[in-house]
C-alpha cells in the first residue's frame, strides 16, 4: 500500500477517537463547527467511516475520495463560520457573548487547515493524473 494511502486510512480510522473524544468526553476536536447541530455531526461522522470503507474496498479511490472530503470539510468550515460572523450582533445581544471561542477558533485552524491541505494536495494529483491520459 503507498503510504500516503496508509495516512489517509489512518486518519478516517481515527474518526472513532474523535467519536468517542465528542460523544464520551465532550471534547470536539474534530466537528466543532457543527457543536450547534448534532444530528449534523452524527452523519458527518458516518460520512467519514463511509470514506474509510470505500477506501479499504477500493485503495485506488483514496485520492479522490479524501479530494471531496476535504473540499466538503473546508465548505463547512467556512459556512458555519460565516452563518456565525452573520449572525454575530444578534448574537451578542442575546447572550452577551462573543462569536466564537478560542477553542472554536483553534479547531477551526487545525481542521481548515488539514481540509486546505488535502483539498490542495488532493487536486492537484487528480489534475496531474488527468492530464497524462
Amino acid at each position: 500500500m503507498h503510504e500516503s494511502n496508509r495516512i489517509v486510512r489512518i486518519y478516517y480510522a481515527a474518526t472513532a477517537v474523535f467519536m468517542l473524544l465528542d460523544y464520551v468526553l465532550g471534547v470536539n476536536v474534530r466537528l466543532a463547527f457543527l457543536e450547534p447541530w448534532p444530528g449534523w455531526r452524527a452523519v458527518y461522522y458516518l460520512f467519514c467511516f463511509s470514506c474509510l470503507g470505500v477506501i479499504s474496498w477500493r485503495p485506488g479511490l483514496t485520492l479522490l475520495v479524501s479530494t471531496v472530503e476535504s473540499l466538503i470539510t473546508l465548505a463547512a468550515l467556512l459556512l458555519g463560520f460565516g452563518v456565525r460572523v452573520m449572525a454575530a450582533p444578534a448574537l451578542a445581544l442575546e447572550t452577551g457573548r462573543g462569536i466564537v471561542s478560542g477553542e472554536e477558533i483553534l479547531n477551526f485552524l487545525i481542521a481548515g487547515g488539514a481540509a486546505w491541505l488535502g483539498w490542495i494536495r488532493g487536486s492537484q494529483a487528480l489534475h496531474d493524473q488527468f492530464r497524462r491520459r
